[in-house]
């Protein structure tokens, strides 16, 4: 679906409103959008929120990790959710998260496309990730511990 004129000036803005400051709630976004005059309804930023690839984490908005970038700069933003990295058998690392962040910070994972990763599994606090065998996982654990500094 292509996006109109206005519809892509207002995801800009929603971008740029969230790069600014921290967004608690989708009310808070329209009641921000409409200050800008903006003609918008909660629903309409549902959507643009999904559009943008935008999720909600520790109680405000975490923007999609943007690519290609440097691996640090990448997981800077969503390092502050990771708890803990640890081995669960020889080919299964679990990544514990600040409740409701796994989702946000699996998708950086995933679009981080890391050879060692066979793929990953998210809930509200914690990422299941799959390697071949151990020596993968460990170069794993070590990546995953440079980006996230746990």
């Amino acid at each position: 679906m292509l996006m109109d004129h206005a519809q892509l000036e207002r995801r800009n803005a929603i971008l740029r409103i969230l790069r600014g400051g921290r967004v608690r709630n989708q009310e808070q976004l329209v009641a921000l959008l409409k200050r800008e005059g903006y003609s918008v309804t909660q629903s309409s930023v549902s959507r643009d929120l999904r559009g943008l690839g935008v999720l909600k984490a520790s109680g405000g908005y975490v923007l999609p990790v943007e690519e290609p970038v440097p691996p640090r700069g990448q997981f800077a933003q969503l390092a502050q959710f990771v708890r803990e990295v640890r081995r669960a058998g020889s080919s299964i690392t679990v990544v514990r998260t600040a409740t409701g962040a796994a989702q946000s910070v699996a998708l950086g994972i995933d679009k981080a496309e890391w050879p060692e990763v066979v793929g990953t599994i998210s809930g509200d606090d914690t990422i299941f990730i799959a390697t071949e065998n151990s020596r993968t996982q460990t170069a794993l654990i070590d990546r995953l511990h440079a980006a996230f500094r746990v």
